[in-house]
């Protein structure tokens, strides 16, 4: 009798310890068999309408826009020079004296006049020297007009227009940057060079900008106003289309953000910068990193917002 009972009791202890297992190695499969969540970390943007400029840039110089070669009206010796370089002279007035100081002949100084009124910026002769009518004895300026020189390439002439704005940077000025305007557009290029001859004006004037400077133009040749504009890294290509991910619902409690796909169409591209011309509003948060393994629908985690 006691035999038996131990039996029936070791029966059911087995029994129980099945069904334990049953239900363990069912527990484990069920949750091997459920999906795991899977957030992805990334960067958003908010979108602002702004405006954003295409530009060129070239080097230019700093020259008088009205500068004159004094030259003498007969050949001969330097012997007054009544100048010097940066002195401010009206035109008609004597700069220097020259007298041919030919052998037999007697000769009065010639004086050598100002063809205009400005500021002596070269004074090539000195006393003694011998010249002829070609050669300069100084050069007038006004130095209180000035220009920027730049000449474009042939490639980008259809870009260039009279009026265009402008920014330039010069050494000597670093963390300055001067405004300037196109004011005259060549009609014409160089044969040799194949570019085109365009002057601008800095605006408003600067007189630490000086003759001779060399300046470095960023020309800007089109500018888009109130425009949705993103980093270059938040377009993704598929299927050779162009699309962005934009945060569709937006993290509420323990519900982690939502986002969806959303086709657009690009405007103009500059440093990095890109338009969005249609596809998206001002406002909206899109992602430009960590965008690469998301789908339509796929939860995100936001670990940075500009």
């Amino acid at each position: 009798m006691k035999q038996t009972v131990k039996s029936v009791i070791t029966v059911a202890s087995m029994a129980a310890a099945l069904t334990f297992m049953s239900c363990r190695n069912k527990s484990v499969k069920a949750e091997e068999n459920k999906e795991v969540e899977t957030l992805y970390a990334v960067s958003t943007y908010k979108t602002v309408a702004g405006n954003l400029d295409d530009y060129l840039e070239f080097g230019g110089d700093v020259a008088s826009v009205n500068e004159v070669m004094v030259l003498p009206d007969q050949g001969g010796k330097i012997t007054n020079i009544l100048v010097k370089v940066g002195d401010m002279v009206k035109q008609g007035d004597t700069i220097a004296y020259v007298n041919p100081l030919r052998a037999g002949v007697v000769y009065n100084d010639s004086p050598v006049r100002a063809p205009i009124s400005g500021r002596i910026t070269s004074l090539p002769v000195t006393v003694g020297s011998t010249v002829s009518q070609s050669s300069s004895v100084a050069k007038v300026a006004r130095t209180d007009e000035l220009e920027i020189r730049i000449a474009i390439a042939e490639r980008f002439v259809s870009r260039i227009s009279n009026g265009q704005n402008a920014t330039v940077t010069f050494d000597a000025y670093p963390s300055v940057v001067f405004g300037a305007k196109v004011f005259e557009v060549s009609p014409v290029l160089d044969t040799s060079t194949r570019t085109m001859n365009v002057k601008l004006r800095l605006n408003p004037p600067d007189n630490r900008v000086k003759v001779g400077m060399y300046g470095r133009v960023r020309l800007v040749t089109e500018s888009v106003k109130n425009a949705i504009v993103l980093p270059n890294s938040a377009i993704i290509t598929r299927d050779g289309k162009d699309y962005v991910f934009v945060i569709t619902t937006p993290k509420s409690g323990k519900d982690a953000a939502v986002v969806g796909l959303k086709p657009v169409t690009k405007g103009i591209s500059v440093d990095n910068k890109v338009e969005i011309t249609k596809g998206l509003e001002a406002g909206e948060e899109v992602i430009i990193k960590g965008q690469t393994l998301l789908n339509d629908g796929s939860k995100v985690n936001v670990v940075s917002s500009n």
